[in-house]
């Protein structure tokens, strides 16, 4: 392994730490000041997370302000902070992404299997781990 893909994991591993302590703040915050009954702290999360990861794509173009450090941004921010604070942003990015090359199909079925094969997913893990308990 280069030394290259060395930092590039390094960088990502730093960004997973802070993007996951920031959603654990967030989410306390906005349990503190609003209560639990809803999820109302995953959907702070996943909103601010998918403006932010829609910022930085914008700032990482060619010609963006951002574009000489692009890869540094994308490891450390996108992939790192952003995955790290919730993956709901790489899923909204990619799929306007989709929207955006007008690809209708395609965006359509990556929000209609996202969310009914991750309910189904969660349902089915759900379900072995009450069995793992018995």
């Amino acid at each position: 392994m280069t030394w290259e893909v060395v930092k590039s994991y390094m960088w990502v591993a730093l960004g997973s730490a802070l993007g996951g302590m920031s959603r654990f703040w967030v989410s306390r915050v906005v349990a503190e000041r609003v209560g639990e009954t809803f999820q109302w702290g995953t959907i702070v999360i996943n909103i601010s997370g998918s403006f932010v990861i829609g910022l930085f794509a914008a700032l990482t173009l060619p010609e963006g302000r951002l574009s000489l450090s692009s890869r540094f941004v994308t490891q450390l921010c996108m992939v790192g902070i952003c995955g790290g604070y919730t993956t709901f942003s790489s899923f909204s990015l990619q799929t306007l992404r989709l929207v955006q090359d007008k690809q209708w199909l395609w965006a359509g079925g990556n929000i209609a299997i996202s969310v009914l094969a991750c309910l189904l997913a969660v349902w089915l893990g759900f379900l072995l781990g009450q069995i793992i308990n018995r």
